[in-house]
């Protein structure tokens, strides 16, 4: 019985194995592109199973909910360090908004390593690293894993999955429990759409938005820790450990997970773009989206293995997490970081282009949210999801690549605009649609918030 999950363990440390012995022996620059990137994958691969096996472990000692947030933020820690350098670099070499108006947008485009509109140029990339990844995460992540975990109950029998007579009405069921992220994350995006209409992201969008996630893991830790679910293989192998045991090995495969991501991201990342770049695929648009999806995949491996595991509704929960904690500490450190690097209270500014895109990524998460707010999805919905995402993006790649500038600019700002449109259309009738649901949610998450700081009854038994 030990056998099998010690040798599942031994296999996947195996996967970051060849990444590890390269970092501590540092002989990347002799490699090719194409190994780097194999070798990273691998590594990632590695690393998030090992996340999942240090997440369902510590459901047995902690709020399931808490587990998952901390699985989740360690999963896009590697975003984070990403969109870090560009605010970083924005910050060190002056991106102001008053310096950055004076430049035109072509000379921030074409701009010199060392300059100014090099630094302009680094803050609009954090905005639209940032965009990529949270729209990644829904168009992909939230669509995809629909569709699979659907496609999989015709085979698994899982009982998330409802089936209904009908042409795409199949639907996953989501956890009533996840009422308090949903909530938490439509505030989030009910306060992106104004964004915008400030200089840039700054101290105080930090404060509110950084203070939501505060304010939400507060909510989950004071949780109860539920009655724990029966698990196969690892988990249930390290579950079996006395106490002190088993939380030393939780944050062991935290701990070292989160390193392996962080070291492989950045370089598989990098090799992407060299791929990328060698095709003739622009540079912004990489970083914009491969980029983030490579920084993203952990997340998304971590998800898969869950569903495989007849647990989509903790994968679902994973990944509703990833979003609330992207949409709010991720935007809300950018501010932060530039501050630091600038060596004083600032703005992280952004031209008119990222505007667009912060108003796009919120329409995506405000018409997302209007899916959700009955707790389920269904192939229709997320067909619609992955659709509206992929044609936004083949349409702008599209649009850069066979049209000249300035006409090119101003077709893709246009393209924005009607997407978003469309996306807040489709939310708002979602809404209006099922405005009892949003009654209940909010019922939900009020008696949730009220039970943790006054130690009351469960929300789920209080009717929503």
């Amino acid at each position: 019985m030990k056998k099998q999950p010690l040798l599942a363990i031994s296999a996947v440390f195996a996967l970051t194995l060849p990444w590890l012995v390269t970092g501590i022996i540092q002989e990347v620059s002799g490699l090719s592109t194409v190994i780097v990137v194999g070798m990273t994958g691998l590594a990632i691969v590695g690393a998030s199973f090992m996340l999942a096996w240090g997440a369902e472990t510590a459901e047995k000692d902690v709020p399931r909910a808490f587990a998952i947030a901390i699985l989740a933020i360690l999963a896009v820690a590697p975003e984070y360090a990403v969109d870090a350098y560009y605010a970083w670099n924005a910050g060190a070499n002056g991106a102001t908004a008053q310096a950055c108006g004076q430049l035109s947008g072509s000379a921030i485009a074409n701009a010199e390593p060392g300059t100014l509109a090099q630094a302009c140029h680094d803050a609009n990339l954090a905005v639209a690293n940032m965009t990529g990844a949270n729209r990644i995460l829904i168009g992909l992540g939230w669509s995809g894993i629909a569709l699979y975990t659907i496609y999989r109950a015709t085979r698994s029998g899982d009982s998330s999955v409802v089936q209904r007579p009908g042409s795409l009405t199949d639907a996953v069921k989501i956890d009533r429990n996840i009422s308090l992220e949903i909530t938490f994350l439509l505030a989030a995006t009910v306060y992106a759409f104004f964004i915008p209409l400030g200089s840039g992201i700054g101290i105080g969008d930090t404060l509110i938005l950084v203070g939501l996630y505060v304010l939400y893991i507060g909510v989950i830790i004071r949780n109860d820790v539920e009655e724990d679910t029966a698990h196969v293989g690892v988990p249930a192998y390290l579950q079996s450990f006395s106490k002190g045991a088993r939380v030393a090995a939780v944050f062991g495969l935290f701990a070292y997970s989160g390193y392996m991501i962080f070291e492989a991201v950045h370089p598989f990342a990098h090799g992407l773009e060299t791929l990328g770049t060698s095709f003739g695929i622009p540079e912004f648009f990489m970083i914009q989206w491969i980029a983030p999806l490579a920084s993203e995949s952990p997340e998304l491996i971590v998800v898969l293995y869950l569903v495989n595991k007849a647990r989509s509704t903790a994968g679902f929960n994973a990944l509703i997490s990833s979003k609330l904690n992207q949409w709010t500490l991720l935007i809300g450190t950018l501010a932060v970081v530039y501050s630091i690097a600038s060596g004083s209270v600032g703005t992280l500014a952004f031209d008119e282009k990222q505007a667009a895109e912060i108003w796009i990524t919120a329409a995506q998460s405000f018409f997302a949210l209007g899916v959700l707010v009955n707790f389920e999805i269904d192939v229709r919905e997320a067909l619609t999801l992955l659709v509206l995402f992929a044609s936004q993006v083949v349409l702008e790649f599209g649009v850069l690549q066979l049209v000249s500038e300035p006409t090119a600019a101003s077709l893709s700002l246009t393209l924005l605009h009607a997407y978003t449109v469309v996306y807040v259309l489709l939310g708002g009738w979602l809404f209006i649609r099922r405005r009892e649901n949003v009654r209940r949610l909010t019922g939900r998450t009020v008696a949730t918030v009220r039970d943790a700081f006054t130690g009351g009854t469960d929300s789920s038994e209080h009717g929503y």
